[in-house]
């Protein structure tokens, strides 16, 4: 990836099979919104630095490259200082390891600064080209950890059709007062909102599909320890499954867990991720430590 003048980034490829610059394209994951936003906001397609429409037939050996417009000032994410602690960055991407206590996009039911503002003044003190915020993988308000962000829309767009091939491997610890029925399971029930509330979710039948798997890790004093592994990510989704067979987290009063005077919220952390980069086939294993708050609690639970 390079970039053209302050805001435009391109990248470049060379053709190996003859095909037209569309399909060549949508094979590395240039969407449809993409090449309509190239087309339409200021960016261009060259073949062999000359500019071409998507229907061009390319040949073997020609260099096709892509120029992205910019993308705008996003106006509604403000910049708030705040210190982060950087677990990776690379050119496309940025993990972070969250604290408990902010959420990870901005909130309509109050003004509060969350990971996203955190991120955004990031950006503006590096003084990169692009500073609109692409979430990828959000955390709740009261779970910490490992949360990825893209850089640009490009990346984002390619780290989405990674993980709905499976290919982001995300692990928690979850942390409960009693032990689940067994000590490995899988958890496939469906999960949606409960009528009434706008934040709650249950188990019901006509919720989205839903799949947790766990593994209990060790007795930590009075509290259990399991590894969780998500393959999909409904919203609340450990929380609601481990509630849903008798053992909601420790601090997860939202769920009946256990009250936790020494936590804010419920004892849950994103403690590594693993994929592979896909734009540059670079492997990327983090690994998040847990945060003071939880590091004390468990402290005072032995």
């Amino acid at each position: 990836m390079e970039r053209i003048g302050e805001t435009m980034l391109f990248f470049s490829w060379v053709c190996e099979e003859a095909m037209s610059v569309r399909t060549f394209l949508k094979r590395k994951g240039v969407s449809r919104k993409q090449l309509a936003d190239i087309k339409y906001r200021q960016g261009y397609i060259l073949v062999n630095n000359k500019i071409r429409q998507s229907r061009h037939r390319l040949e073997v050996g020609d260099k096709v490259t892509v120029v992205y417009p910019p993308e705008g000032l996003q106006d509604s994410i403000l910049p708030v200082a705040h210190p982060l602690k950087i677990l990776y960055e690379d050119r496309d991407y940025l993990i972070i390891n969250k604290p408990s206590g902010y959420t990870s996009i901005p909130s309509y039911a109050k003004e509060e600064p969350c990971m996203a503002n955190f991120v955004k003044a990031y950006y503006q003190e590096k003084a990169y080209d692009n500073q609109v915020i692409h979430v990828v993988t959000r955390l709740d308000r009261y779970t910490s950890g490992a949360m990825l962000f893209a850089k640009h829309k490009y990346a984002h767009s390619m780290m989405d059709t990674l993980m709905q091939k499976g290919g982001l491997d995300k692990r928690y610890y979850a942390y409960t007062k009693d032990l689940l029925p067994q000590k490995h399971g899988v958890i496939e029930v469906p999960i949606g909102r409960k009528e009434d509330s706008i934040l709650e979710r249950c188990v019901r039948p006509d919720g989205q599909y839903a799949k947790t798997e766990y593994w209990w890790l060790q007795g930590l004093g009075k509290c259990q320890q399991y590894e969780v592994k998500l393959y999909t990510g409904r919203t609340h989704q450990i929380r609601v499954h481990f509630a849903y067979l008798g053992s909601p987290l420790c601090g997860d009063d939202f769920y009946k867990g256990s009250v936790e005077p020494a936590l804010q919220g419920q004892a849950l952390h994103c403690h590594h991720l693993v994929f592979t980069q896909p734009i540059t086939g670079e492997v990327v294993d983090v690994e998040a430590p847990l945060s003071e708050e939880l590091s004390q609690w468990l402290d005072l639970r032995q």
